[in-house]
């Protein structure tokens, strides 16, 4: 059986998502989800940045930019949205910056009608 990456971390964050949700309910737009998130975070003590500038780079030439909702921990990137049910576009945005931070695994965290929903996004290479 394989162990679950940075799985305590994971534990505290879903748990300030639930945190956020059960305070303020449904209805939001992802930037007073992200600014209550960050809150949370910050009383429980989880070292995070937001707005994490990452640059998308072919051949070591800056092609495009990416920025992480948050980085918490320098090593786990959240991707805040609102809305009923995840897109397969939202899961190709989280790997994608996964894959030009070179990072590890991201959260995408979606606040719904119904509570929030979560997914790990691995990135292995």
């Amino acid at each position: 059986m394989t162990d679950l990456i940075y799985k305590e971390e994971c534990y505290q964050i879903i748990g300030c998502c639930f945190e956020v949700f059960n305070a303020l309910g449904y209805g939001l737009r992802e930037k007073n989800y992200q600014k209550a998130l960050e809150e949370s975070l910050a009383q429980h003590n989880l070292s995070f940045e937001s707005q994490i500038y990452v640059p998308l780079k072919l051949n070591d030439k800056i092609i495009g930019k990416y920025y992480l909702d948050l980085l918490i921990d320098k090593k786990i990137a959240i991707e805040l949205k609102a809305g009923d049910h995840f897109h397969k576009r939202d899961i190709e945005q989280l790997f994608s910056y996964l894959k030009s931070a070179n990072l590890k695994l991201g959260l995408l965290i979606n606040f719904t009608n119904s509570g929030v929903q979560y997914k790990r996004i691995l990135n292995l290479k």
